[in-house]
């Protein structure tokens, strides 16, 4: 008789721990894709989401810090990225397969929705849910007001190694830079500065060869699926252990169309 206890054992998940966590997000694939690990692994999980910024806004406060044309060029890869959405959809269903991960909403799951996380309501919303732990994931950057009153620690996921590759696109930009070993992400403390928070884990990867700027940062969420349950795991034992990265620190941005355009065609980095 075949003793199948070994293969039971095998599938056997980890008990879900104990502790409140509330994500903060403004919504979309790669979010839910790590709102379903956490919830694999949390059984108390919250989601307050707000309402994503107008690319109007975007573009006006690029361009407030950047310049016209640089926000502009911006706006423009992200309208020609979309080019690849076919190849893009079929890449991420890819991803999310092979790393046994799902982006289908799980309606167990309450969500709040906000305007915005920097609002009253957010903050209210926040005292009654009484978390443990505050895991923000694509979603605007959170104002010290709204900081100085979050009862608990925020942990943030950024796609990017810090503090080399801060803010956004920071997967493509190690490429460009010839720095595929920092392809790769880093789950931090959230501070009043963006993505310049205590290190507490990083998780790096290869990209595929079918993999763009529309990619990257699905590839890097679901990679760092784990490293986000690390993370979350040490905020409730009370045991974060945030360190400061060597580095040069960077604020990137996505890259403005001729820059796109040129690094794609000249050394096929899309």
């Amino acid at each position: 008789m075949v003793d199948d206890r070994q293969d039971e054992a095998q599938t056997l998940q980890p008990a879900a721990i104990q502790g409140r966590i509330v994500v903060f997000t403004a919504g979309g694939t790669n979010p839910q894709v790590m709102i379903n690990a956490l919830s694999d692994r949390f059984a108390d999980i919250h989601v307050i989401q707000e309402q994503p910024e107008g690319k109007g806004e975007i573009v006006k406060r690029r361009a407030r810090r950047l310049g016209w044309i640089n926000a502009l060029g911006q706006l423009g890869t992200m309208i020609a990225s979309r080019l690849y959405k076919q190849v893009a959809a079929r890449r991420a269903r890819d991803i999310i397969k092979h790393y046994g991960l799902t982006d289908a909403r799980n309606p167990a799951i309450p969500v709040i929705s906000v305007i915005s996380l920097n609002s009253d309501n957010c903050l209210q919303a926040v005292a009654a849910l009484k978390p443990d732990v505050i895991f923000t994931i694509s979603c605007r950057i959170l104002s010290e007001r709204t900081l100085s009153v979050l009862p608990c620690p925020v942990i943030n996921f950024h796609a990017g190694i810090n503090p080399m590759y801060r803010g956004q696109m920071g997967g493509y930009w190690a490429l460009v830079e010839n720095d595929a070993g920092n392809f790769g992400a880093t789950v931090h403390l959230v501070d009043k500065g963006i993505d310049t928070g205590g290190t507490l884990y990083e998780q790096r990867v290869e990209p595929a060869k079918t993999d763009t700027i529309a990619t990257y940062p699905l590839l890097l969420t679901a990679a760092s699926t784990g490293i986000a349950i690390k993370a979350i795991e040490d905020a409730l034992a009370g045991r974060l252990t945030p360190v400061q990265p060597p580095g040069k620190s960077a604020l990137r941005y996505p890259p403005p169309l001729w820059v796109w355009l040129w690094h794609g065609i000249k050394r096929n980095i899309w």
